[in-house]
């Protein structure tokens, strides 16, 4: 039995957040969340919702959310039938991790040689398009009926324009890790929301991201083929430039 508010209230302060950043992340009011630290459970509107805002904000700050679901059905949800994970089962979880956390840091590596490597084939691919493609000249019998150089905006024209794009991976190798990835910050549709668990991996090639980040230390992330390293959470920009934290 552990206390799971302080328990939740220490994980807030050790990462430095405040409450109006994690409602604006999670999209759970602050007054939720600060009943939550309280565990004053009777002021949420439901029991449903007790445990959905309760998993939601531990996973956010980098906790096991079903271990704090658990310890709450077993002291205020007495006679509920709740679906509970073994705990010898979650203890052959955390062997299994410790067992091939090397191969799986290994793993990332290959992967962003491959990427690199991928990107490479692509420029190449692009340069030799552009360059390797003769013209061809008129067959018997036609004529030409008009002077390229006659038309010289029609030329520029057969030309698409270049958007400079970034390449962003990220890979769960030392834990979960909650997420919300839009193209903007304003965007009404994001391109992920949720828990990167551990050993998954997104991967995204787009102009620009806005991300907010839970738990960035249990992440492995690249940019543009090298390897970043972001150990605060909050809400990051990127850019095919670089990245920087939001104001």
């Amino acid at each position: 039995m552990f206390e799971i508010g302080n328990s939740l209230r220490e994980a807030r302060f050790r990462q430095q957040l405040e409450f109006g950043e994690l409602e604006q992340a999670t999209k759970i009011r602050a007054r939720y969340l600060r009943a939550l630290e309280e565990e004053s459970f009777d002021t949420l509107p439901a029991q449903t919702y007790v445990k959905g805002f309760l998993r939601t904000y531990a996973d956010y700050l980098g906790l096991d959310g079903q271990l704090y679901v658990d310890e709450y059905n077993s002291r205020f949800s007495a006679g509920e039938e709740e679906h509970r994970e073994p705990v010898v089962s979650r203890r052959t979880s955390n062997v299994r991790r410790q067992q091939h956390r090397r191969l799986e840091n290994r793993g990332v590596l290959f992967a962003l040689a491959g990427i690199g490597a991928l990107f490479a084939l692509v420029i190449a691919a692009w340069k030799f398009s552009d360059t390797g493609t003769q013209p061809i000249p008129n067959l018997p019998g036609t004529t030409s009926t008009s002077n390229p150089a006659d038309h010289p905006a029609q030329k520029k024209a057969t030309k698409p324009a270049k958007v400079a794009t970034l390449r962003l991976y990220l890979h769960a190798t030392h834990g979960n890790s909650w997420m919300d990835v839009r193209r903007s910050q304003n965007a009404p549709k994001s391109l992920f929301t949720g828990t990167l668990e551990l050993g998954q991996a997104q991967r995204w090639l787009v102009p620009h991201l806005w991300i907010n980040l839970g738990n960035p230390g249990n992440l492995s992330i690249a940019l543009n083929g090298r390897a970043i390293s972001i150990t605060r959470g909050g809400t990051y920009v990127f850019t095919p430039r670089g990245f920087t934290r939001a104001a």
